[in-house]
């Protein structure tokens, strides 16, 4: 077992790696952003003109479960933000994709549009409901950045996604 250690050991210190590299890398969302477009029976939402400090890091969409969809974040501070939208009932749906968040009596105002702000142990939230969908913008970032992302989201489905946020965007 020893000489397996010492081994691995030295093996690794001969590849060579880069410390200084960030080890999330951001995902590439258009094609499921596309998929999820066309499938689901909601207008399905996207952030368009982020600035590129905003890292997109996850995204799912899972016609079995309520045509759910998911694009996950890292904001520019490194706090986690997520887009969620479903057509399962609100009251199973939020909670469960805001970590056991709560609705509070605040609303707030984006785009035009009145959210409602969900205050919870991990996540806070803005959450809207119409068309037939809920959509949540969730995560541990404060809700100036849960706006920011809000107010950056685009349903329709002829616009194209960027697959990062664009740095022309941040100047």
């Amino acid at each position: 077992m020893a000489v397996i250690c010492a081994f691995a050991g030295v093996i690794y210190l001969f590849i060579p790696h880069d410390d200084s590299l960030d080890p999330i890398q951001p995902v590439d969302y258009r094609v499921e952003l596309v998929t999820a477009r066309r499938a689901a029976p909601y207008p399905v939402a996207a952030p368009a003109g982020l600035p590129a400090d905003w890292k997109p890091t996850s995204v799912t969409f899972r016609r079995e479960d309520g045509h759910a969809w998911h694009l996950g974040f890292l904001d520019p501070d490194g706090q986690y933000v997520a887009v969620e939208q479903s057509t399962e009932a609100p009251r199973q749906y939020v909670p469960r994709v805001t970590q056991q968040a709560a609705p509070t009596d605040t609303s707030q105002s984006v785009g035009g549009e009145s959210w409602q702000r969900w205050e919870g142990p991990k996540y806070d939230a803005l959450v809207r409901t119409d068309q037939g969908s809920t959509t949540v913008v969730t995560g541990t970032a404060s809700y100036e950045r849960l706006a920011q992302m809000a107010a950056a989201l685009e349903s329709e489905s002829g616009a194209t996604p960027s697959p990062v946020p664009s740095a022309a965007a941040s100047s």
